[in-house]
């Protein structure tokens, strides 16, 4: 069982004395530069600071022990399961970070001129092509450098269209289910328009007749995951889709839970007509910490001609780079995308193939399956919306029992896994289920570890109606104890820099 080295580590800056070096700068003209004062001396007067950098004075070795020790205290998906639903954290193969590491590719620059980068523009290329074919769309753009990226260009795409058809001023709405994640109504709102929430039925899915009540010449589009936020393929996608065109709105494809679909079923096929697939979550490179990611978007034919410039073209010969778009939105970030990331996608998808891919969604949904009929018969935790129906990535798990009879909740829960060496689920989302914990495996995690995760689910559950201090107290064998949320994430009590922590120091009476 993984467990987490506890040492007393204190952050880098209290590391060291002054003076300390881990590596000799370069000489100037009459003498060896040892210290960051004299460092700094090497740089133009205009540039200069004022004041030296506040940065840390160590050698090596105490540089290298403390970035160690941090990670012996950390926990990743090369530790163990890692079941973040709906956040998707699988194994990287290490082949793709060492492409992705390649001394080549960190010299590119993307100012080169066009001829001399022929290599990444064509990988670049290829790898739009193939994330057309997966989700059966007509063209790709790799720009996004995350999901919700991808909904905000989606949207903006939306707008583009209609003002396009003249109905600019009309089509102000976009719908989302309540099941939705929370950027979906947010990327809605920064481009522009009135969300509009359309509630689930008793099965877990888009209620077909608060769509049809919601849907009226306002509608821009509908903003939809599909399997949903509970592991549940929307049953009635195509009657969805009649009733979202019908109206003469856009059907848009959240692809964080794309992972099931590959080389099974795809989007386009479904009638979508904006699909964004989250590279960082279902084509390797897990997006811990905030990033990295990419978030390409892939659009029908129709409205191609809106994607943002510049788009990566062949002529037969040579790669090109496309600023000729008229109608295109323009910009959604700098130059190309997530470069690095997206080479890693292209690594996973070549070395895998069509056969593999489709293992992946084999696996994936076989997993969570599996984990969630473990999980359902673990006394004070029940399976919510129609719980004999089969999910697909992953389920949606309840301690609403549990909090009821013994206080202790998925928070507690998420708390005690600690100490059993997991990371926590996600918890509280969807919104639409109380005390939800929501459990991804993926195809990557293998079934003596799914026994383990559901074992110790089943032993905190028995620990909380039995000792439930001992889980509401929790985490006990940590690093770091139990943190009080609330105030680690209130502005005033942030400390996101050694700058920030040193001027509340001196802030304080």
């Amino acid at each position: 069982m993984f467990k987490q080295a506890s040492w007393d580590e204190p952050v880098v800056f209290n590391l060291g004395r002054k003076g300390r070096r881990g590596h000799l700068p370069p000489k100037t003209e009459n003498e060896v530069t040892q210290t960051v004062d004299d460092i700094s001396k090497l740089l133009p007067t205009n540039m200069r600071r004022k004041n030296p950098p506040m940065l840390p004075e160590l050698s090596e070795v105490e540089a290298v022990r403390h970035f160690v020790r941090l990670s012996e205290m950390n926990y990743g998906v090369d530790s163990g399961l890692y079941p973040l639903g709906s956040c998707t954290m699988k194994y990287s193969p290490k082949i793709n970070e060492q492409l992705a590491a390649l001394p080549l590719l960190g010299t590119l620059n993307p100012y080169q001129e066009e001829s001399t980068i022929q290599g990444i523009l064509e990988i670049l290329y290829k790898l739009e092509r193939w994330l057309a074919e997966i989700t059966g769309i007509h063209e790709v753009c790799l720009h996004p450098a995350a999901g919700a990226h991808g909904e905000l260009l989606g949207a903006l795409i939306m707008r583009a269209y209609y003002k396009q058809k003249g109905e600019g001023e009309k089509r102000t709405e976009i719908i989302v289910p309540d099941s939705a994640h929370g950027t979906n109504p947010a990327s809605a709102a920064m481009a522009g328009f009135n969300v509009v929430v359309v509630p689930s039925d008793d099965e877990g899915c888009v209620s077909l007749g608060a769509l049809k009540a919601a849907v009226s010449e306002k509608t821009a589009g509908l903003m939809l995951t599909n399997p949903n936020t509970l592991g549940l393929f929307e049953k009635n996608i195509d009657e969805i889709a009649r009733t979202i065109h019908a109206a003469g709105g856009l059907l848009y494809y959240d692809g964080a839970n794309l992972n099931p679909l590959l080389c099974k079923a795809r989007p386009g096929d479904m009638g979508f007509d904006i699909v964004h697939v989250n590279i960082h979550k279902t084509f390797s490179t897990p997006h811990g910490g905030g990033g990295p990611g990419a978030g390409p978007v892939g659009v029908s034919k129709e409205l191609t001609q809106f994607l943002p410039v510049p788009r990566v073209t062949f002529d037969g010969k040579n790669y090109h780079l496309n600023y000729d778009r008229p109608n295109s939105i323009g910009k959604i970030r700098g130059f190309y995308g997530n470069t690095a990331v997206l080479l890693r996608a292209y690594a996973y998808i070549l070395s895998l193939g069509r056969e593999g891919l489709a293992e992946v969604a084999e696996v994936s949904v076989l997993n969570a399956n599996y984990l969630m009929k473990k999980l359902k018969g673990i006394k004070g935790l029940e399976l919510p919306y129609n719980g004999a129906r089969p999910r697909k990535h992953e389920c949606v798990i309840s301690a609403k029992p549990l909090k009821t009879e013994t206080g202790v909740s998925a928070l507690n829960i998420a708390k005690r896994l600690l100490d059993y060496g997991f990371h926590s689920p996600t918890i509280y989302f969807p919104l639409i289920v109380e005390e939800a914990m929501m459990i991804e495996p993926t195809e990557t995690f293998e079934k003596e570890e799914l026994d383990r995760f559901a074992e110790t689910m089943k032993r905190i559950c028995a620990e909380a109606y039995a000792t439930p201090d001992t889980v509401l107290k929790a985490p006990h064998n940590t690093a770091i104890g139990r943190l009080d949320e609330v105030k680690a994430s209130h502005p005033k009590t942030m400390t996101l820099s050694w700058r920030m922590h040193q001027k509340k120091i001196k802030q304080k009476p």
